[in-house]
């Protein structure tokens, strides 16, 4: 994990509403329509908390057809643990270094 993803996943995770949504996909996954009227939250800005979750990796969607053919968009929660530690820290800037390393490409040394 590099520390844009871990500072993208902290961010996802770090607002009180997007919380409330990860409660609400806690027991299986919902529709839109199904979770705004549970959370009491309009469908613009859960679909926005969603996309925040959704590029950090906690929730994922699916688009599916209801039997009277109306298209359903589905989210569901993906298996995450948050366990942050200095370790943790540590690793994800190594993985920048490195990143960085491999972008640059080999060098030569003049001589």
């Amino acid at each position: 994990m590099t520390s844009e993803e871990l500072l993208t996943f902290l961010s996802a995770v770090s607002h009180t509403q997007r919380l409330r949504i990860i409660a609400g996909l806690a027991d299986g996954r919902k529709y839109v329509s199904e979770l705004a009227r549970e959370l009491g939250m309009s469908r613009p800005l859960l679909y926005m908390h969603l996309e925040r979750l959704e590029k950090a990796g906690l929730v994922v969607s699916t688009l599916e057809l209801s039997d009277d053919g109306k298209a359903l968009k589905y989210f569901e929660l993906t298996p995450f643990e948050l366990h942050i530690t200095v370790q943790t820290v540590l690793d994800a800037l190594r993985a920048d270094a490195n990143q960085a390393r491999e972008a640059d490409g080999p060098t030569s040394e003049e001589g």
